[in-house]
This record gives C-alpha cells, structure tokens and sequence, in this order.
C-alpha cells in the first residue's frame, strides 16, 4: 500500500528563492520539500555579484550551501520537475515528470524565469559570459572595457546609459533609436552606430567583436543586451494564482517569490524575496492552526 506524505509546504523551484524560502519554514519546524528541476536562470554564469559576504561565489556554490542547511533542519530537497499542480480539498498535489506525486497544505511557487535572446548568430554561446544584460551584475568585471550594447528592444537605450557607468567606451547598436534616447546617449558620451548586430565575433573563445548588417565589423570586447523574460510561471497559471503581496497569491495557499513573478530580481532580493515568503506561510499556518484548535475546544 502506497503511503501518501502530506508536507506542510511543498516549494517548487530550488534556486535562491526557494531554497530561502525553505530554509525559514525548516526553522520554523513545518515539515518542507523543495523539488528543484536543476536549472537556475544564472547557471551560465561563473560567478554571481551583489550579494553581500558571497560576492564572486559561483552560482552552484551557493545553492549546495543552501541544501546542506536546508538537510539540518529535516528539510527535504528532491531533484525534479513538477509539471502540475492542483487542490486536494484544503491542501495542493503536485504531479511530478517522473510520475510521482506530492501533497502538501501549502504551496510555494519560484520557478524563476528564462531569459530568451534575440537572434543573432553566436549571442548565446557567449551568453553569462562576455554576453550579459544586468550591469550590477556584471559591470565591474568589464570595467574599462570597450563596450557595445545591442539595441534589439527600446529599453537598450537605457542600458546603454547604465553600462556608460562603467566604461568611457560604450557603443550603442541599432538602426532603430528614438530621438530623444539618441539626444541622451551622446550626452552621456555614448557612441552610436546606426546599424543592427547580425553575428559575435570570437577568437580564442573571447569575444572581440560584432559584425554589422552592412558587413561590417566593431571591435567590442563585451556586450549587453537586453532580454525578453519569459516566466516559468506554469503552475500558477493553472492555478489561477497572480501574485499580491508578502508572497501571497489570489488563490489562498500558494505563495510565489523569485524572478516568477519579479523579473528584475538580483540574487540577493529573490533570497531575500524568498524568506518573506516563508515567513508568511508559516504565519499562516500558525493563524489557521490556532483557529482549528480554538474550534476544537469550543473556545
């Protein structure tokens, strides 16, 4: 006869948000598995940046970390990819690709993002490395550097204002530019060229370049670009859940945290989103206990 664990929360997603999330509730007793698909949106990254005391930690370093504490508390972490999830009466099941099922009274969703890049030849290859899109993350490894940003969608204009922090030679590419952001590029000393990037030029496994519509080529050493982001949102679809506040979703007992719903999230702030959460589960957890124990007693 099968036997049917029922956690208290189960988390979706073991990346920064989750593994925060749950590392709070182990604490706080409530019985905790997280199923973590193994594929966090900075995995092509060497190093992770912004986060206090881990700055230059390699991404995977900080989420085996974050296991091994998760482990010390009876917490639960199982590799996998939950491909449903629905309500069981006053809790949730989540349906596993392996088959396998999951019950839990509550449910906490950060499956984080996937950040889709347009097409042009050799961009991906290089992507998390001398191919970035978030300057406070990256910036200062390419200080200094001559810089070229990608005008494949309007916000490219403001990266190119934020990368200029970070180097006095910063080309901004693109054939479509509005003009009052062309006004502000040459203001801010950014360099134009009025032509769009079809292919990354690489020699030695560096980047050293951009060919141009034209034919022509840029001597570049690093690039930005902004991304589309594409949430890994799902479960929460299914559930007809949209984020609030606190961590808190329109369908009572699922939560969410992360770059699921916070595409701007560094790290730190998805860490950080993901203890919020689990502080808020477990409070209402703790609410909704004391309301069946006080029914129980007839208080």
């Amino acid at each position: 006869m099968e036997v049917i664990v029922v956690y208290d929360v189960v988390v979706v997603g073991g990346g920064a948000a989750g593994l925060s999330a749950a590392l709070v509730l182990s604490r706080a007793r409530r019985s905790v598995l997280v199923i973590d698909a193994g594929e966090p949106r900075n995995q092509p990254a060497a190093h992770m940046h912004g986060f206090l005391s881990r700055d230059g930690m390699p991404p995977g370093e900080l989420l085996a970390v974050g296991r091994k504490e998760i482990a010390g508390y009876g917490g639960e972490v199982r590799a996998g990819r939950a491909v449903s999830a629905r309500r069981e009466g006053t809790g949730f099941t989540v349906e596993l690709a392996d088959g396998d099922s999951v019950s839990a009274r509550r449910l906490v969703v950060t499956t984080g993002l996937r950040d889709e890049l347009p097409p042009i030849e050799g961009l991906r290859e290089r992507w998390g490395n001398d191919v970035a899109s978030c300057p406070y993350c990256h910036g200062w490894e390419v200080r200094d550097q001559p810089i070229g940003v990608l005008g494949t969608d309007p916000r490219g204009a403001h990266q190119a204002l934020l990368v200029r922090q970070w180097s006095d030679d910063v080309v901004y590419f693109g054939s479509q530019l509005a003009e009052e952001d062309r006004g502000k590029l040459l203001a801010r000393g950014v360099g134009i060229v009025d032509s769009d990037v079809v292919k990354v030029l690489v020699d030695n496994d560096e980047l050293v370049g951009v060919e141009l519509a034209d034919g022509s080529c840029v001597k570049r050493s690093a690039l930005f670009v902004p991304t589309v982001f594409a949430a890994n949102d799902g479960l929460l679809a299914q559930l007809g859940a949209e984020h609030t506040s606190d961590g808190r979703t329109t369908v009572p007992g699922v939560y969410a945290a992360g770059n699921v719903v916070d595409p701007m999230a560094q790290v730190i702030i998805a860490a950080a989103q993901g203890a919020k959460a689990g502080m808020t589960v477990n409070n209402d957890l703790v609410l909704d206990e004391a309301g069946a124990q006080r029914r129980v007693h007839g208080l």
